[in-house]
């Protein structure tokens, strides 16, 4: 019998670490290869990781709520056979098998780093996981509180759910005042509640955030913060684009067995109005602005459970209408059924948001980092419109749709804002009746 380590994959440029969510086996289970066995998560989704062998897991190594480097053993599993992938019993505190070198490191940005990361020490005595530690920082707990929380973790470790059910029982109660916390050179946007204590009335509910809501809200702030938002709206004609899809939606079904919804129509006009206007396509790096080579487009989707995600669709403008019918499909299925991979959600480079399929007529989205755009698309409504004809004007029954184009005003300004949402204008008024799909 030989020793195997299983290693935390890596999940895509920027992330360097996750958090375990649970394992699925316990100690002494066995496992077959591509068994789901621990679910992580990290700044961007929750996934699981499958084993690369059958076994029998002889020793966790990252409990839950701790956080593991990529490359870094999380658990030893038995397996048959010898040598191979082998460790010693110091492979607990060795350090990640792919750790990034020094340079890299100094290029990863502080927006890329998870909450686990730590800017308060807590005495020794006192053992904290990563993330358990980073939610008594957000939420200004002092050590003497700690040290009052009954955990129910390994040895009486305090939990994740045990300091959170700790913050909703404490919002009703006088906040003890927390030690002083170390200015760090680069401040993040505190998103937590204020120090002073928010009334609670009988009958108000408590809700902890969930870990991806507390994400979200400190991806927000922090977009506000950095960028200055600039919307330019526009309201755009679309029948065209609506008796296009009538007409081919049943026979592009019954062909790819994939339903055909309008957002492949508005990716490919978003595409070709960034190949128009490309320093939409970039990003800001201190003094400097990133020309991106890949036209990347983020997909706003709401989840069942009310939160939000944006998978990506990589390199979109190299795809056909059938090539961005089928990408969206899936990636919408995958977000919604919780089957997204860390790096289906990497890599934007610009973003739509389709507010319309709320029933909403336009809306003003916040521009994700370090995008410098997003476009927001409303509902399709009929509308009486005028219409120029050879004989004269003439009042019709049209489809009208409101667009918002949000921008970053440090690097693009009304003129280069407002050109590219109008070029997206043209190319849906002007959609081709007879384009192939």
């Amino acid at each position: 019998m030989a020793e195997y380590k299983l290693l935390l994959p890596s999940m895509g440029e920027g992330v360097m670490e996750a958090t375990i969510i649970t394992w699925l086996f316990n100690e002494g289970d066995n496992v077959k290869e591509d068994d789901s066995v621990v679910e992580i998560a990290t700044d961007k989704v929750d996934s699981d990781v499958p084993t690369p062998v059958s076994g029998k897991i002889v020793k966790i190594l990252k409990q839950k709520d701790e956080v593991a480097k990529v490359g870094e053993a999380i658990a030893i599993l038995e397996i048959e056979g010898e040598g191979g992938n082998t460790v010693s019993e110091e492979v607990k505190t060795e350090a990640p098998a792919s750790a990034p070198d020094t340079e890299t490191l100094k290029t990863i940005e502080e927006p890329l780093k998870t909450a686990a990361s730590s800017n308060v020490e807590f005495s020794g005595d006192l053992y904290l996981s990563p993330l358990v530690k980073s939610i008594a920082q957000q939420e200004n707990i002092s050590e003497t509180e700690l040290k009052s929380i009954k955990g129910s973790g390994l040895e009486g470790r305090i939990t994740k759910e045990d300091i959170l059910a700790y913050v909703a029982s404490r919002g009703s109660q006088p906040v003890q005042q927390a030690a002083p916390v170390q200015a760090t050179s680069t401040p993040q946007p505190a998103v937590s509640a204020p120090a002073a204590t928010i009334p609670v009335s009988a009958g108000d509910e408590i809700i902890p955030m969930d870990r991806m809501r507390k994400i979200i809200a400190e991806n927000m702030v922090k977009a506000k913060q950095i960028a200055p938002h600039v919307t330019s709206f526009i309201e755009t004609d679309v029948t065209n684009v609506v008796k296009w899809r009538n007409k081919n939606k049943a026979v592009f079904e019954k062909r790819e067995g994939e339903k055909l919804t309008f957002m492949p129509i508005f990716v490919k006009a978003v595409v070709k109005a960034i190949q128009d206007f490309p320093m939409i396509n970039v990003s800001v790096n201190g003094d400097n602005i990133i020309k991106k080579k890949n036209i990347n487009i983020g997909m706003a989707t709401a989840l069942p459970d009310g939160n939000l995600i944006v998978p990506v669709i990589k390199n979109a403008d190299q795809l056909s209408l059938s090539g961005l019918a089928k990408a969206i499909n899936d990636l919408a299925y995958r977000a919604r059924n919780k089957k997204l991979r860390p790096e289906d959600t990497q890599g934007a480079t610009y973003t739509i948001s389709n507010v319309g399929s709320f029933g909403n007529l336009m809306g003003t989205p916040i521009i994700p980092q370090p995008q410098v755009a997003i476009l927001a698309i409303g509902a399709i409504v009929k509308k009486p419109a005028v219409l120029e004809t050879a004989d004269g004007d003439v009042i019709a029954i049209r489809n009208l749709m409101f667009m918002s184009h949000s921008y970053d005003h440090r690097v693009v300004d009304g003129s280069l804002g407002g050109m590219m949402l109008k070029h997206v204008h043209d190319y849906l008024e002007n959609w081709d009746l007879n384009t192939e799909i």
